[in-house]
């Protein structure tokens, strides 16, 4: 390796300021800065343009006559949303790399080839579009339904491609990978049935009881509107300990059977309360010993005292 001399530092040193102060070089970065803005700018505005046309399309399309369903609607809005935002994203990003000189043919043609061979290592990524599309198409659930997938239970947030995002009633969200989605329990599709158990002392006429909250289910579906039909009596289910359990079974919309089922024990228990009928609540009885020996006969107790 050759030694550097003085002249060679100094003459090192003229190069590098000379290109610094380059009005060429400040003209083209200037340029550039300036084109890269434009093409963020104009990326924005397309994202906004593009979702802004998708959900315009969407609210026309829900007054057509042959309509698709709340909950498909959501799930298409969404996903075209994000296939938006990735052709956009793709674009812009090829236009900035064109923007710096870099040839975006030969970046292309070598991202097929290496895409070509990434693609034999990942099975999982494809196996999750593959699975997201049919999820989509044979409309397993939608944006909005309350599903269980695995050990994960909540509302469906959102559905790509390759993810699904589920959030719990707690706020915590689990995100799945399609492909590892294999049975799930789709709570929203169907109505829900609401169960109440109403427990009746034994000392109570039961058929009192049945009579008075017969009347009371029939005019419940007045005054909740997610009821389907009037809640019915089924009759006695069980005879425990110390009460005598009637069984309500009441048809709702989907998840509605939670907030029906809350509402009818609360009905329940006034009308109960208000013809006096007792609802039963654990008792303990407690005898003493010298009272009992107090309460036997006296011969009895004369009878002990021989024995003695």
């Amino acid at each position: 390796m050759a030694n550097t001399t003085p002249e060679d530092v100094k003459k090192t040193v003229d190069d590098t300021v000379d290109k610094i102060i380059d009005n060429d070089l400040w003209v083209t970065l200037g340029t550039n800065t300036l084109k890269i803005a434009a093409i963020m700018l104009i990326t924005y505005i397309a994202l906004k343009l593009g979702r802004s046309a998708i959900r315009n399309v969407f609210r026309v399309r829900s007054k057509a006559p042959l309509k698709f369903s709340h909950r498909r609607e959501a799930t298409l809005l969404k996903l075209l949303e994000n296939v938006l935002a990735y052709v956009v994203y793709f674009i812009s990003l090829m236009t900035i790399l064109s923007t710096l000189g870099i040839d975006i043919k030969g970046l292309i043609a070598g991202a097929g080839i290496v895409g070509l061979a990434i693609g034999f290592g990942a099975q999982n990524l494809v196996r999750d579009i593959i699975t997201g599309f049919f999820i989509i198409f044979e409309d397993q659930f939608s944006v909005g339904d309350y599903v269980k997938i695995g050990s994960a239970e909540g509302t469906v947030e959102e559905i790509g491609l390759r993810t699904t995002k589920i959030k719990s009633w707690t706020g915590e969200l689990h995100i799945f990978p399609n492909g590892n989605i294999t049975e799930v329990t789709n709570f929203s599709i169907h109505n829900s049935i609401a169960v109440v158990d109403v427990s009746i002392a034994y000392e109570e006429n039961i058929e009192e009881a049945e009579k008075v909250i017969q009347e009371l289910l029939l005019s419940l579906p007045q005054k909740y509107e997610d009821l389907v039909n009037p809640p019915e009596l089924l009759g006695v289910q069980t005879l425990g300990a110390s009460d005598v359990v009637i069984r309500i079974v009441a048809e709702t919309l989907p998840m509605k059977h939670w907030f029906i089922a809350r509402m009818i024990r609360k009905d329940v228990k006034l009308l109960l309360d208000k013809h006096g009928i007792e609802i039963p609540f654990p008792r303990m009885v407690m005898y003493s010993r010298s009272e009992e020996n107090e309460a036997l006969p006296l011969k009895e107790k004369q009878r002990e005292f021989d024995q003695e």
